[in-house]
C-alpha cells in the first residue's frame, strides 16, 4: 500500500486515507511512511492535512520545521484546517523573490497600481495573489476594504493567499466592513469578518461571535473556536452568553491544545465554578493547561501533591517545573 505514495495526487490521497487508520491501529510502517512522505513527497501538504485530521497532535506537531522549510516562505491556500491553525505563529510569511516562469511585480510598485490589479476582474489569480503579497507587507491600505469580497479563489471556497494578512494589517479600520462580511453566506468571507471582530470589535459584536461559536459546534468544526474564545475573553462579563458554550468546548473538544483558550475565556467571562477545571488541568497533556492549573488550582491536598510531582518530574518541561516550584515556595 505504501507504493501508492509514489503515484499521482489521486493515488497519494488514497494511500494517505488508508495508511492513516493503519498507523492509528499500531502500524509503525504506515506511520513512518507518511511522515517520510511529508519530508520529501510532491503532494506532501495533502498528506500532512490527512495526518493532522486523523492523528494525535504529538504524531505530527514536530513536522512544523519541515513544513516551514518546504513552504519556503509561502503559506498554503488554507485558512481553517490543521495543521495550519496550530502552526499559524510558527510558520511566518515572507515575501519571496520572483519564481522562474511565474508572475511577480517589482517590489517597489506603487500601492495604487497593486490595488488596480486586485480590482481587475480579468486579472489572473496568480497576479492578484502577487499584488496581495506585496500589499500584505506594507502599511495598512484602507482602499483594500471594498475589494475584499471580490478576492476569493476561483472555486469560491477560500480567500486568495495572504488576504487575511493584508486585512489584519488594517486593524480597527476594518471593523465596519467586517460586520458586513460576517453576515455573508461565503464561509471564507464570513470568517474573515469574524476574525477581525475577535480582535477589534466591541460589545455589540458579541452576539455575532457567539453565533459563530455555536455554528462551529453544530458543524463539529474544531479549527477556529479558539480564535473566537480569545476574542470573547476581551469582553469579560459582557460576553456571559458565551459561557455555556465555552464550558462545552472545554469539556469535549478533541483538540487538546485549544482547551487553555476556553479556560482562560471562562476565567474572564464567568469564573464561577471553574476551580475543578484548573485541578483537572494539572494532568492535561498540554503544557499551557498545566501552567494554568499550577497558577490557579485551589489549595487542596491533591493539588499540592500533584504540583510537587510536577516540580520533581525530570521529564516535565522546564517552565512547568519552574512554575510548580514557584508555587511550592510561595513565589507564584
Amino acid at each position: 500500500m505504501t507504493a501508492l505514495l509514489a503515484g499521482d495526487q489521486d493515488a497519494v490521497e488514497r494511500a494517505a486515507g488508508m495508511l492513516c487508520p493503519l498507523a492509528l491501529g499500531g502500524s509503525a510502517e504506515a506511520r513512518d511512511a507518511l511522515r517520510e512522505y511529508v519530508r520529501h513527497g510532491e503532494h506532501w501538504t495533502d498528506v500532512l492535512e490527512e495526518m493532522a485530521a486523523a492523528w494525535p497532535v504529538v504524531w505530527w506537531d514536530d513536522l512544523a520545521d519541515v513544513a516551514r522549510a518546504r513552504l519556503d516562505g509561502e503559506r498554503p491556500d488554507l485558512w481553517r484546517s490543521e495543521p495550519w491553525v496550530r502552526w499559524r505563529d510558527r510558520i511566518p510569511v515572507r515575501v519571496p523573490g520572483p519564481r522562474s516562469g511565474g508572475h511577480a511585480y517589482p517590489l517597489d510598485l506603487r500601492s495604487d497600481l497593486l490595488l488596480a490589479r486586485l480590482a481587475d476582474p480579468d486579472a489572473p489569480e496568480r497576479a492578484r495573489t502577487d499584488a496581495l503579497r506585496l500589499l500584505s507587507d506594507r502599511p495598512a491600505e484602507p482602499a483594500l476594504l471594498p475589494l475584499v469580497p471580490t478576492l476569493g479563489s476561483a472555486d469560491g471556497e477560500r480567500p486568495l493567499p495572504l488576504l487575511p494578512r493584508a486585512v489584519r494589517r488594517l486593524g480597527a479600520l476594518a471593523v465596519p466592513a467586517a460586520r458586513e462580511w460576517a453576515r455573508d453566506e461565503r464561509a471564507w468571507l464570513s470568517w474573515t469578518g469574524v476574525a477581525v471582530l475577535t480582535e477589534h470589535g466591541d460589545s455589540q459584536d458579541v452576539p455575532v461571535l457567539v453565533a459563530e461559536l455555536e455554528a462551529d459546534w453544530q458543524r463539529t468544526n474544531w479549527c477556529g473556536p479558539k480564535v473566537i474564545a480569545d476574542g470573547l475573553a476581551r469582553f469579560g462579563p459582557a460576553a456571559a452568553e458565551a459561557a455555556p458554550l465555552l464550558r462545552r468546548y472545554w469539556a469535549l473538544t478533541p483538540h487538546s491544545y485549544e482547551r487553555p483558550a476556553y479556560l482562560k475565556a471562562l476565567a474572564a467571562i464567568d469564573p464561577a465554578g471553574i476551580e475543578p477545571a484548573y485541578v483537572e488541568s494539572l494532568w492535561d497533556c498540554e503544557e499551557e493547561a498545566r501552567l494554568l492549573g499550577i497558577a490557579s488550582a485551589p489549595d487542596l491536598p491533591s493539588v499540592r501533591e500533584r504540583v510537587a510531582a510536577l516540580a520533581d518530574d525530570p521529564m516535565e518541561r522546564p517552565d512547568v517545573r519552574e512554575a510548580a516550584n514557584a508555587r511550592i515556595h510561595g513565589r507564584g
